[in-house]
């Protein structure tokens, strides 16, 4: 039984929170702490009432290494699970490793002036947490995560050699706005503006934003328009399966998104340079983002589904073989659980996955990894546990060209 600290009181840290207290026997003490203390009691008011279990909340910048020293040592947890904002994390990392505590985030480091991501910044970390006898885990959401985990599943359980990776994600869900993203949006329509970029034999090949699309066809969804982009976990895996000649990342959009963010890309609202208005100097994004619906706010009445899986081609035994291993998770039961949407579900349940398997020693060694980077069978086991069952498919037909 540990002690743990979460940092970020959006909809993804909402899930985190819910899913810690349904498992007390691992995470016997709780602190949600966001720039926003308000957040964190109305998510702790909401634990109490669904689960009968009391979470400590606190105010803290996490853009401030101090203050996060100080909450630290204050509460005292074993670990941080640091679910703010990307730009924050290498503060966090600072704080863990100056009060001695283990670090798990959601999402890799990107500077808040420029849409780069990119894990060399934390990978940098990796001899001051080994030196400390720490463990940073990077990327333990859903994409990254466990697609992360799924594709060392298919290496270990299916392939002698993987060729060729497509990660598919399908959000086929309705919450009834004309628009809104389904995480932070700042976060959400950086990732999506910037170009796109997908690994082929040995070499990074750049795109266009969201210039190559195609239907792909989801399980218990049907076809939908598929974009291809750069997702942060093509990094990690082409470094840790370097056996991969291609690797992709493609995600659903609608039309009428798609309509609606390039009438505000024209007329700069997705910019990241400061401008001046009325004297005060503002990001358009950052603006755009405070008069979006919050992402935390989208679960009610919120229909339909998610799928996302990783689709692989490869080797077994000498012959050819294709591999699909996905999940689909319906926004109405998660809201019926913890009062959330799919999209922040998919990435909070395996982020205290992640906290669970550090804190049970099934991972944990002193440094800063992957996900992909330990055995995948304890972590898919829980999956199937804690609301994220999967599925696969053995040689299956996939909607891929292959060489």
């Amino acid at each position: 039984m540990s002690k743990v600290l979460i940092i970020g009181a959006g909809g993804v840290g909402s899930v985190v929170a819910h899913k810690c207290a349904m498992n007390n026997d691992v995470f016997s003490d709780i602190m949600l702490a966001s720039r926003t203390v308000s957040k964190c009691d109305a998510i702790a008011a909401t634990v109490k009432e669904m689960h009968g279990v009391e979470i400590q909340t606190s105010k803290v910048d996490a853009d401030n290494v101090p203050e996060l020293v100080a909450l630290i040592n204050f509460f005292k947890p074993k670990m941080v699970i640091n679910v703010a904002l990307p730009y924050q994390d290498l503060t966090i990392m600072d704080a863990c490793l100056e009060t001695g505590v283990h670090y798990l985030d959601t999402a890799n480091y990107e500077p808040i002036d420029e849409a780069k991501f990119e894990y060399s910044w934390q990978w940098a970390y990796q001899d001051k947490f080994k030196e400390a006898g720490l463990m940073a885990l990077l990327g333990c959401g859903f994409d990254p995560g466990v697609t992360g985990v799924f594709t060392a599943h298919a290496q270990k359980h299916h392939f002698d050699e993987m060729h060729y990776l497509d990660i598919v994600d399908c959000n086929a869900g309705d919450h009834g706005k004309a628009f809104a993203t389904n995480f932070n949006p700042e976060i959400n329509i950086r990732e999506i503006t910037q170009k796109g970029k997908y690994w082929e034999n040995g070499k990074w090949v750049e795109t266009e934003p969201l210039e190559f699309h195609k239907p792909i066809s989801y399980p218990e969804i049907g076809p939908k328009e598929s974009y291809l982009l750069y997702h942060e976990e093509l990094e990690s895996l082409t470094k840790n399966f370097p056996s991969l000649k291609r690797a992709r990342f493609w995600m659903t959009f609608g039309q009428e998104y798609i309509t609606h963010l390039r009438v505000l890309q024209n007329v700069g609202m997705t910019s990241i340079e400061p401008i001046i208005y009325e004297g005060q100097e503002i990001v358009p994004l950052q603006f755009l983002k405070a008069v979006l619906p919050e992402p935390g706010t989208l679960g009610e009445g919120y229909s339909g589904k998610t799928s996302i899986g990783c689709q692989i081609k490869g080797v077994k035994n000498g012959a050819d073989k294709t591999f699909y291993v996905y999940n689909n998770c319906d926004h109405g039961e998660v809201y019926k659980e913890v009062k959330g949407q799919a999209v922040s579900y998919t990435t909070g349940v395996p982020a205290m996955i992640g906290a669970m398997m550090m804190l049970t020693g099934k991972w944990m060694k002193p440094g800063v990894f992957n996900v992909e980077e330990f055995d995948p069978d304890p972590f898919m086991e829980q999956l199937n546990i804690h609301g994220l069952p999967w599925n696969e498919e053995i040689n299956p037909e996939l909607p891929h060209d292959y060489d």
